[in-house]
């Protein structure tokens, strides 16, 4: 039966979530080992159904929660690539069973790469999105009109160059207050 998170906090979900990778670390690290080499995967072919089981038991934590609206893919993908390297982890403790290492061989590369899409799905899900463009403002806050800001600050600058140049350094010290609270208008 699959408890599903309803509370609809991102931080609850946040942390559930980093509860499952707390629970992972340890076990995508052994996978990883022995992936990478492949006599250590055949020596230790019998730690491989447990850490199957793991992956199961991560791809039925995953299944059961719910993610915010703006993580949904992600989440998605993230299930997926749990439930991808759960199938491959299997497919190669059936080949060490039955033709050994040199059986397991040719899956090695595709089991790595399962393993790294649990990693690269969590770094999708984890790493900052910037705001939807449906979240920001389509037109400029009111009372801000940037365009004849903008003019001012630009002809402020010219005056304050061609000022500078004739030596006049009163008209220079008052364009420059004056582009200073032109440009101070432009930051909301």
């Amino acid at each position: 039966m699959r408890q599903t998170l309803h509370s609809g906090s991102p931080h609850a979900y946040a942390g559930a979530v980093a509860g499952l990778w707390i629970d992972l670390r340890g076990v995508l690290r052994h996978l990883d080992s022995l992936a990478a080499d492949p006599d250590a995967l055949f020596e230790q072919r019998d730690a491989l159904p447990s850490l199957q089981y793991e992956l199961h038991c991560a791809a039925e934590l995953a299944a059961g929660l719910t993610p915010p609206y703006d993580v949904e893919l992600q989440h998605e993908e993230l299930a997926d690539s749990l439930a991808e390297a759960r199938e491959t982890t299997a497919e190669i403790a059936e080949a060490l069973e039955r033709g050994g290492a040199a059986a397991a061989a040719p899956l090695v590369w595709e089991w790595r790469g399962a393993l790294f899409r649990v990693r690269y799905a969590r770094f999708r899900l984890e790493r900052p999105r910037r705001p939807e463009p449906a979240d920001m403002p389509a037109e400029p806050l009111p009372g801000h009109p940037t365009a004849l800001v903008a003019i001012a600050v630009a002809t402020g600058s010219m005056l304050v160059l061609l000022a500078a140049l004739l030596g006049l350094w009163l008209l220079v010290g008052l364009t420059l207050a004056g582009t200073l609270a032109a440009s101070v208008l432009l930051h909301p």
